[in-house]
């Protein structure tokens, strides 16, 4: 591994092999540019190196790969949403039922609120509780769950919005968890994470469920929603930190943001934690104006934090979390398989676990592996198009 110094970096210069931060944090793939923006969070972030076992390159270009010694052939047809990982069907049976309940639960709090029946904190907070704990026993499936579900009834504004809140929700608690929050603090930004969208009850659907650009009076209707959030959740209530979430999570740390255009710390954490994973969410779910971006996309236009919009320490915690190769996928491996990330290495965070399309133990199990350093690794995403 080489050290290459951040200051002596051609901003959107490629790695031939993947660039680190340190031995844990994987900062770019072969096929991401370090922009200029990534440079200089790197030295914001007090990085002097970074190190790869590559070269610097004026652009891409694509690996070669060949299929180790007595490899057979596999079908790389995908995997079903179920991740059929040797032993813990039942496991993966719990997580979903657990998921489903929550959202459920979540598209009831909306029609409810949706006719004005004011939310209970402690109710939701339960909730919040015992997603916690089912986060602690079982975080990789609620992560592919809320990665990688597809909404069904995306014509419905209410499924939209409690998949949106859902798959938020559990995102911010990993952060959470991941900054060390308090118990309390942790359920406090569980509610607001729930909550976040409270405003977009009051506007009608076809103004955020169109396929259509919006006109210029729907857009100034957008703006009002995390006023109408942070009255709405006022007039019901709940703490003051949970509304102060709702109203600030569209603020943004250079000013951009809005309503109120707050800067860097006048903006509460939750509100941060909040933005960051709304909009990591947004980018990688399927909506109908938009198709999804995979989960490595997602977090490139993160890191690259163009115009500083994030919080850098969320971002980071974000990533750490998740790495930039999260779970669910699909990636071609250094011996020319396909696989699919299911989990992430806490021990080596930058080389996940992955299942290989196709392949089988000798006993009939999907067969699994962990990436590592010195053996098979992650050459690139694949897209979906790629997967036959």
């Amino acid at each position: 591994m080489k050290d290459y110094t951040v200051k002596a970096l051609t901003p959107d210069s490629f790695f031939s092999k993947p660039v680190f931060l340190d031995q844990e944090f994987i900062i770019a793939a072969p096929e991401m540019a370090l922009g200029d923006s990534v440079i200089r969070a790197l030295l914001e972030w007090g990085f002097q190196t970074i190190q790869s076992e590559g070269e610097p390159r004026d652009e891409y270009a694509a690996e070669e790969v060949q299929d180790s010694p007595g490899d057979q052939e596999v079908n790389t047809s995908p995997l079903s949403l179920k991740m059929k990982i040797s032993g813990d069907s039942e496991q993966i049976r719990r997580a979903e039922i657990f998921y489903n309940a929550f959202r459920s639960y979540v598209e009831s709090l909306f029609a409810q609120m949706s006719i004005n029946i004011p939310p209970k904190f402690n109710e939701i907070a339960e909730r919040i509780k015992a997603l916690c704990d089912t986060i602690k026993k079982d975080r990789r499936h609620l992560l592919y769950l809320a990665l990688n579900s597809t909404q069904k009834n995306i014509d419905s504004e209410q499924n939209y919005l409690a998949s949106h809140a859902v798959k938020s929700t559990i995102l911010a608690l990993i952060i959470g968890s991941y900054l060390k929050l308090t118990s309390h603090r942790l359920i406090e930004l569980g509610v607001a994470a729930v909550l976040h969208e409270a405003g977009m009850l009051s506007l009608p659907p076809q103004v955020y469920m169109n396929e259509r650009s919006l006109t210029a009076e729907e857009q100034k209707a957008i703006l009002t929603h995390p006023i109408l959030g942070f009255n709405i959740l006022k007039s019901f209530n709940l703490p003051l930190s949970v509304t102060i979430a709702a109203l600030e999570h569209h603020e943004r740390e250079n000013g951009a943001g809005y309503p109120r255009r707050l800067t860097g710390d006048k903006i509460s954490l939750y509100a941060k934690i909040i933005a960051v994973v709304c909009s990591y969410e947004a980018q990688t779910s399927k909506r109908p104006h938009k198709t999804a971006k995979d989960g490595f996309e997602g977090m490139v236009d993160l890191l690259k934090n163009e115009g500083k919009q994030y919080d850098d320490t969320v971002i980071r915690a974000l990533v750490f979390s998740l790495s930039v190769y999260p779970i669910g996928l699909y990636v071609l491996l250094s011996n020319g398989r396909k696989g699919q990330v299911v989990d992430v290495n806490p021990e080596t965070p930058r080389y996940p676990i992955v299942q290989i399309l196709g392949a089988l133990t000798p006993d009939g199990k999907i067969r699994t592996l962990e990436t590592s350093q010195n053996g098979v690794h992650i050459v690139r995403p694949l897209v979906r198009d790629e997967l036959g």
